[in-house]
């Protein structure tokens, strides 16, 4: 059983990632990247509720944002990868988010693609927050991910991360407060973003020449 060096604490800031069994694709199509948004969403809600299969159908449940025992601040969903920023709200949160949505979503696409067992990477990596400049500097990570792995020339023509959810208003589902208030406007938050975009795309290449050859 793998041992967790992360302990995880209510208010505490995390940065959690995982990607595909043997780097294969854990999103193939549109519905996917969609239905992984729509469990997460969901299983950062408080149980007890119906699990999200019985939901889909039934839209009888309703979803109290009050009720998060995560909050979650920036998300990118990559094709075999993701990265989540979230924050703990009550004891044992994270844990229960992660069994909770990673379960459904690995049920939904076994039963879709007619597969078995795992499809992610072994337990969930996470690595928690110290520092206000961690936390800026890693929200500019996660959102230019899609940009230096040179999915898209832009962030805000990804559709499956949360850099757009940062300029509108709404998405209750979303903390941005966390890493707005560092920021006098929204157009600071965005040249903060984008004004390393080159340079994110060196240290991509870089580290695929020098760490990623397994």
């Amino acid at each position: 059983m793998p041992y967790r060096l992360t302990k995880f604490t209510k208010s505490g800031l995390y940065h959690i990632y995982n990607r595909g069994l043997q780097k294969q694709p854990i999103f193939t199509d549109r519905k996917d990247y969609s239905h992984f948004l729509q469990t997460f969403f969901y299983y950062q809600i408080e149980n007890p509720k119906p699990k999200f299969s019985t939901y889909r159908i039934s839209k009888l449940f309703k979803i109290d944002p009050s009720k998060k025992i995560v909050d979650i601040i920036c998300y990118c969903l990559m094709p075999n990868h993701f990265h989540l920023l979230v924050t703990q709200l009550r004891d044992g949160g994270v844990s229960e988010f992660m069994r909770r949505f990673i379960h459904s979503y690995t049920k939904y696409r076994n039963i879709k693609y007619n597969l078995q067992g795992p499809i992610f990477q072994g337990i969930f990596k996470a690595v928690e927050i110290e520092t206000d400049e961690q936390l800026l500097h890693l929200s500019r990570y996660i959102h230019l991910n899609p940009v230096v792995s040179c999915l898209i020339n832009n962030p805000d023509l990804y559709p499956w991360s949360s850099y757009n959810s940062y300029f509108i208003e709404g998405g209750p589902f979303i903390n941005k407060g966390k890493i707005l208030e560092h920021f006098k406007s929204l157009d600071s938050y965005r040249d903060f973003v984008l004004n390393q975009k080159e340079y994110g795309k060196t240290l991509e290449i870089l580290k695929h020449i020098t760490l990623d050859k397994d």
